[in-house]
């Protein structure tokens, strides 16, 4: 029994009261917001912890990728990154492994994880293969299967990508630039074949709907580059993204949509909008977005603000990038920023928004520091430890004020 399915009975289940009960809303608006495809709580019936809501009205969330490469595979490390999602309040980890004992590393990750697990499964077929080319249409089912038999909350499918795309995806600059996208694009070329997560949607939506598993509707042909941004291949995956979350919501599975990318500050909010116009005001879920191309290194900060403006025009869930995007792998204090970076962006959107009880976490904060309350001050931050830190690196034999205006502060009483 699906979440959406008890929802549209009207039944408030548990799970539906204690996002209520966190998000500060009416458990009777959240149960309707379920109900009509709104909201989505990724819950899968085999993995136990206490539930997030994703969606309307609700506090904007923030999702942390980790997992392996060919080149870096230890599962201590990943463990690692897990516990520094968690303790810098990341809402919800992707697993988006593809080196090593990939099911050994996922069932790491689901056994020591106490916020949702999310899974690309398509990365595992395509990668255990000697190539893309031998991969069978029963290999991806099989890897989305394991996945949700795991005890996987969320799974990325990148099933709007369809084979009429594949002439809009090579008028583009950089192409095809999402792995899963490109891995499909491969594929469907190869085989003369319509991508399978398409022609089999139907099975992958009773799997999900058997373990209440969350359909992450992926944007396989979400722009690389700025150049890119808002084309037709974009819009036509996006358009089929909205008539499979129907189907999804149809057959009582909780979906959401994937979206951009690579995005320049003035198209955003034109993104948002259409992303509800085609796909129906399900949830929204962003990759940064990343309003310029050029500073790789600092990419946690060009998708920050991008995400903080997409989070303000509707989007409902932004995917961190870190520091070492476009480079490589991100180590555990990239990981770090990068989720500082994204609840930054996330917060600064719901404020925005007015997201009920946002800006009182602000004012708090705002309190402590007219009243040099140094201690609170920590506490209530986003990364206390970093503050404290240069606090104390600067301080002055312990004075008051610090060391930018010291005794010329203009909060000195």
């Amino acid at each position: 029994m699906t979440q959406l399915k008890e929802a549209r009975k009207g039944r408030i289940t548990d799970e539906i009261k204690e996002v209520a009960r966190q998000e500060f809303i009416n458990p009777k608006q959240l149960r309707k917001l379920i109900a009509k495809g709104r909201v989505v709580l990724p819950r899968n019936v085999n993995h136990a912890f206490s539930p997030i809501g994703i969606g309307k009205f609700l506090r904007t969330k923030v999702n942390a990728n980790i997992g392996s490469s060919p080149n870096s595979h230890k599962i201590d490390d990943e463990l690692k990154k897990l516990e520094i999602c968690t303790k810098y309040k990341a809402d919800t980890v992707m697993d988006l492994s593809t080196g090593g004992d990939i099911d050994k590393i996922r069932r790491a990750i689901l056994k020591n994880s106490s916020i949702p697990v999310g899974t690309v499964p398509i990365y595992q077929a395509m990668v255990e293969k000697e190539s893309i080319e031998d991969v069978t249409e029963d290999d991806i089912l099989n890897a989305i299967e394991k996945h949700i038999r795991d005890g996987v909350d969320f799974i990325t499918v990148h099933s709007g990508l369809t084979k009429n795309a594949i002439p809009l995806v090579e008028k583009r600059l950089m192409g095809a630039v999402s792995r899963g996208g490109s891995f499909l694009v491969r594929w469907m070329k190869h085989n003369d074949k319509e991508n399978p997560l398409y022609d089999n949607f139907k099975r992958i939506l009773e799997l999900a709907g058997e373990y209440d598993v969350t359909l992450s509707l992926g944007d396989g042909l979400r722009p690389g580059a700025i150049k890119d941004s808002t084309d037709k291949a974009q819009l036509h995956e996006l358009k089929v993204l909205g008539k499979l979350a129907k189907n999804a919501w149809k057959n009582k599975v909780q979906a959401m949509i994937e979206g951009p990318g690579h995005i320049p500050l003035h198209e955003i909010e034109k993104n948002m909008k259409l992303q509800q116009k085609y796909c129906h005001k399900a949830p929204f879920y962003v990759l940064g977005p990343l309003v310029t191309d050029v500073a790789p290194g600092y990419d946690h900060i060009t998708s920050a603000i991008g995400g903080a403006i997409a989070s303000w025009h509707g989007a409902d869930f932004l995917c961190y990038v870190t520091a070492a995007e476009h480079l490589r792998l991100p180590n555990a204090d990239e990981v770090r920023e990068g989720i500082i970076a994204a609840r930054i962006a996330a917060h600064a959107g719901d404020i925005a928004k007015g997201i009920k009880k946002a800006a009182e976490w602000d004012n708090e904060l705002s309190k402590n520091r007219k009243n040099f309350d140094w201690k609170n001050q920590f506490e209530l931050a986003m990364d206390p430890e970093k503050a404290e830190r240069m606090r104390k690196e600067s301080c002055l034999n312990n004075e008051e004020y610090c060391t930018m205006c010291g005794k010329f502060c203009s909060m000195r009483k």
